[in-house]
């Protein structure tokens, strides 16, 4: 693990501005909202104003019949179906539009057409509904009931999936000296992207070619559900994606949206767009996080982690999302041991049926959640045993070792010293410091605590992790495609979507790296099945390993092609040709990529007889020495006063240890921290979608909604370390949720660390005023009684 020094040049490790910044900053992007195509109509979508109920008819006046659909109209339009391998999995038929039954608030009923927005949604005012209300399903946990409603009647409960781990749980957990237990609770989230979802389709007559453009992360994948919702080959459907404004994994999944207007796209034969306005975001979209954890850990009079006992329940929503079906439950239960080692682990896991929007893999998915609900177990030990919680974690830690390593529950291949990061963390923080100010009060009166947050990030999942999680879709090698242009320039075209990670500069890099060719001059074709490679497309932290790695692997292709032109130009042997720069350098001389260009496409006379008919493009496909996934691994740690009057909290410092291998653009890679510990401290502090009794959602503004903004915000301070993965290209491991995932474990850490002269423990996210204000007051009561 080494301190990062800034690369010169513009290969992997520079620090090179963002490409793309430069339209985005001038209001040059072109997003789905911006496209104009004639005779473009715009639609809106009749969404139910219920939870639960048994829809008996849609009414429609007979004069905006011809610009009215719904379900009955949807002639061939099957609904999507996510089948999973894994046992006991049940799957759930989401239509594009409710037919019988409705499933939660905001599900599609029917939609109308007009030549603007606002005339649409005009249309859809006209409409109305007959219905028969039934109990709503809420609460995930009652859910489970025998006596619960029931969301789909064929199952006979209300359980997507039940999984259980047992390793040597009884071996350990009877040796324990301290035993505690605790229970935790995430509140649902909605994702927020700048841009929220959208889509335009038309019918490209000359083609014959159904055209979608998509505000998605997945381009292929989503021709690929396409296809299988509207009965088309694939080859009669092009899916693009312009520049899309976030997704975070909101826009990983085949919408219902997307097929209702495809399918009219079909049906009226000229274009027709749907762009999601922020209350149908927050209405329809509130799809992330809520979990809920019953923990026990058994643990030595020191502290030191024996066993673990979890019973874990997630709120899956209405339906399982093709493809992605609902693999957070399972994959909380794998993850929960985190960063630290015990011999005894017992997980039982359920993925529950609710009367909420279908779930969806947030960035960080269940880890989050995870690092939230294993960092209070651990202060939770700590305080039982009478230490300093940071020596309890660093004992618990996964020791500094050469690959494989492993916790309880999964084996990582990439080396990594996580004790080093906490120690690093523990002295950037200054926890001594943090202690000696804890002894003397605060002129306010505020209580100050400190809190830390190892984790792990397993990033560019590969094909058996997919494919053991049994989903319809699995990842297999990544392929890129380049080109030596005529200008002596690179084409580089991949099947990733960047929608802000910076892929158009980072890639460049690469390329930069194996070429030479200045960044300036390579650009980089994405978004788009007609003109690039399949790919499963961009999420789990994948696309610059998977996708960097088969742009390396391509282009070195490309080297050894351009090489054996530029020696023949020399007169010298293939082997003694160097690239350098932009220039292939020989024992007597040298020759400009340019030239060799402009010999390939305009004097093919000078190429040697024996050249290789494949010229200056090359196809290549990657896929790392071991697929399980690179991880990424670092710290959190943060200081914060209380109020013990208001409940308030403000975070005085806060401190990231970061390690995602070798760094490409080390400012791109602060970037992606930057944005996932804000969103972090959302989940931490602020952001919940709350429900009432009857399902209806209780926060369809953003008045209601609370996202961090600058002042919620505190300057991170951030420290990179490198540790490259021995399995990757360059080293590389992803980063994209890294940031996301600790800061709600460090954040209530730190607050259950001010409240503990208290002795009182915040055990639900978000912690607002309100659960800070109760958990003082049910400490006060706890202690009057004693």
């Amino acid at each position: 693990m080494t301190e990062v020094s800034n690369a010169t040049g513009q290969g992997i490790g520079a620090r090179l501005l963002r490409k793309e910044d430069a339209r985005y900053l001038h209001g040059r992007g072109n997003f789905v909202a911006d496209i104009d195509l004639p005779g473009l109509q715009e639609v809106a979508f009749l969404r139910s104003p219920v939870a639960h109920a048994r829809l008996k008819s849609i009414n429609v006046p007979a004069d905006i019949s011809d610009r009215t659909y719904a379900a009955k109209d949807l002639a061939g339009v099957k609904p999507v179906e996510a089948h999973s391998s894994i046992p006991k999995f049940k799957p759930s038929e989401y239509p594009a539009m409710a037919t019988e039954k409705v499933r939660f608030v905001g599900e599609l009923l029917a939609m109308c057409v007009a030549p603007s927005r606002a005339e649409a949604e005009d249309l859809v005012q006209r409409l109305s509904i007959d219905i028969e209300e039934l109990p709503p399903v809420i609460d995930a946990v009652k859910a489970r009931q025998r006596d619960s409603a029931l969301l789909h009647e064929e199952w006979g409960d209300n359980i997507f999936l039940p999984t259980s781990i047992n390793i040597n749980f009884d071996e350990y957990a009877k040796k324990a000296d301290v035993v505690v237990k605790r229970e935790y609770k995430l509140a649902r989230q909605c994702m927020m992207p700048m841009e929220g979802k959208g889509v335009l389709a038309y019918w490209d007559e000359r083609e014959e070619q159904l055209v979608v453009y998509a505000s998605t992360q997945v381009p292929h994948m989503i021709r690929t559900g396409l296809s299988l919702a509207l009965g088309l080959d694939q080859s009669l459907i092009r899916v693009v994606a312009p520049d899309v404004g976030g997704g975070f994994g909101y826009k990983c999944v085949l919408q219902p949206e997307e097929i209702a207007v495809a399918w009219l796209a079909m049906k009226r034969r000229h274009p027709v767009r749907w762009v999601e306005d922020r209350r149908e975001h927050l209405t329809s979209g509130a799809n992330a996080r809520e979990h809920h954890y019953v923990v026990t850990a058994y643990a030595d009079k020191r502290g030191k982690l024996l066993a673990l006992d979890a019973e874990i329940t997630v709120d899956v929503g209405a339906y399982a999302v093709w493809p992605w079906v609902c693999f957070e439950g399972p994959q909380a239960g794998g993850n929960l041991p985190g960063a630290y080692i015990f011999g005894g682990y017992r997980c039982q896991t359920y993925s529950m049926a609710t009367n909420k929007p279908p779930l969806v893999p947030y960035r960080g998915v269940s880890r989050p959640g995870v690092c939230f609900a294993i960092e209070m177990t651990v202060d939770a030990v700590a305080r039982a045993v009478g230490r300093e919680p940071a020596e309890v974690r660093l004992e618990n830690l996964v020791p500094a070792s050469s690959m494989p390593y492993t916790n309880i529950t999964n084996k990582h291949y990439d080396s990594g010293d996580y004790p080093s990061s906490l120690k690093s963390a523990i002295e950037k923080i200054d926890l001594a410091g943090v202690r000696a100010r804890q002894k003397l009060p605060e002129p306010d009166g505020r209580l100050i605590g400190v809190g830390f947050a190892p984790y792990t990030e397993q990033t560019a999942h590969g094909t058996k992790v997919f494919a053991a999680w049994g989903i319809p879709l699995v990842p297999g090698f990544e392929q890129a495609s380049v080109r030596l242009t005529p200008g002596g320039g690179l084409e580089i075209r991949v099947g990733v979507q960047s929608h802000g990670q910076g892929m158009e500069t980072t890639l460049a890099q690469i390329a930069n790296e194996i070429l030479g060719i200045d960044v300036a001059k390579i650009r980089v074709v994405h978004g788009d099945t007609k003109f690039t490679p399949y790919s499963t497309g961009t999420y789990a932290s994948r696309s610059i390993v998977m996708a960097g790695g088969a742009v390396s692997k391509t282009c070195t292709l490309l080297g050894e092609r351009m090489k054996r032109i530029g020696a023949h130009l020399m007169q010298c042997k293939t082997e003694e040709v160097k690239l350098d720069q932009d220039k292939m350098r020989g024992p007597t001389g040298q020759v400009s990529v340019r030239e060799i260009a402009d010999v390939w496409y305009l004097h093919p006379e000078q190429l040697p007889d024996d050249v290789d008919p494949g010229g200056l493009e090359a196809t290549g496909g990657y896929k790392p020495k071991v697929d399980t996934g690179a991880f990424t691994f670092g710290t959190h740690a943060a200081v914060v006063a209380v109020d013990p009057e208001l409940g308030s909290v403000e975070i005085l410092d806060y401190v990231i240890i970061e390690d995602c291998g070798s760094l490409v653009n080390p400012m791109v890679v602060e970037g992606q921290t930057y944005g996932g510990a804000a969103q972090g401290i959302g989940t931490a502090l602020y952001e919940e979608m709350p429900y009432d009794q009857a399902g209806q959602p209780l926060a369809s503004n953003l008045a209601d909604y609370l996202v961090p903004g600058a002042a919620e915000v505190p300057q991170l301070r951030i420290f990179h370390t490198q540790t490259p993965s021995p399995f990757t290209e360059h080293g590389i491991k992803g980063v994209g949720e890294g940031g996301a995932i600790a800061p709600s474990g460090a954040i209530v850490s730190a607050i259950n660390d001010a409240l503990r002269p208290l002795g009182a423990e915040v055990n639900s996210i978000p912690a607002t005023p309100r659960r800070v204000l109760t958990a003082i007051e049910v400490a006060k009561a706890r202690s009057a009684k004693q």
